[in-house]
């Protein structure tokens, strides 16, 4: 399927520009409007593996947007700036969740997406994003996390309405097996709908084909798993495709 692509600004109301990444199926109009699919990028911003995801959601079918929760386009293959922005952002999680909902408000304003059946899937520290976007009572019909941080700004409870898909690394040493069991409690309480994958030989990063290297860059433990990505994006579609009318 042939798509096309742009960039979509967001400004904030103290004039920071939002420099997210849009695909959409080239067959998408405002009489064929595509459901939408929010991409949170990994801690280093929207870089190549974001954009080739929304391009890949594109052409499945979805109107998909990687959203630039930082700001200004920023973006960086360092471990330490990557750190740096992120705890910029989480020492104030009011206005993150500002900016996404701001980027989910322009994004399904757009002719060719349809606003009233979105999804959104999140990448590390996107994967909390993703959640924290459902927990505020965003309106997501679907969340998928990969090897995600499920590290809460406030306990789901009634307001979160999304289905969860999460896909978590039985190796990974950045996001315990022990934070899994606290965030199926979470979920278990506020009777939220979820499905838990686990792909053994899986480290943290574990889809994103560059992970080897930024490990090697950066001294951190992350690892391409060529099957569990493949594994975890075909059940993500399935799984959106359940999910999104």
């Amino acid at each position: 399927m042939s798509i096309k692509t742009f960039e979509l600004i967001s400004t904030t109301k103290n004039g920071v520009e939002l420099i997210s990444y849009v695909a959409l199926p080239e067959d998408a109009s405002e009489e064929n409007p595509a459901a939408g699919i929010l991409v949170a990028p990994e801690w280093w911003g929207v870089v190549d593996h974001p954009k080739s995801v929304v391009e890949r959601l594109a052409k499945a079918g979805y109107a998909a947007v990687a959203m630039d929760v930082y700001g200004e386009g920023k973006l960086t293959s360092d471990a330490a700036m990557a750190n740096m922005w992120m705890e910029q952002v989480l020492a104030d999680q009011d206005m993150l969740m500002d900016r996404c909902r701001l980027i989910l408000n322009d994004f399904s304003d757009q002719l060719a997406v349809d606003g009233s059946n979105l999804g959104a899937i999140g990448y590390c520290f996107g994967g909390k994003v993703v959640l924290d976007m459902a927990r505020d009572g965003m309106p997501l019909k679907a969340v998928a996390t990969f090897h995600g941080n499920p590290s809460a700004k406030q306990a789901a409870d009634k307001n979160f309405t999304a289905k969860v898909l999460v896909a978590h690394g039985r190796d990974d040493s950045m996001v315990s097996m022990e934070a899994i069991e606290g965030l199926k409690s979470e979920l278990d309480a506020a009777d939220v709908d979820y499905t838990i994958d686990v792909y053994d030989n899986a480290k943290h990063g574990f889809t994103n084909p560059h992970a080897d290297e930024r490990a090697a860059k950066n001294d951190v433990d992350l690892g391409y798993n060529e099957a569990a990505a493949k594994q975890s994006w075909d059940n993500m579609l399935e799984f959106m495709k359940s999910n999104l009318a």
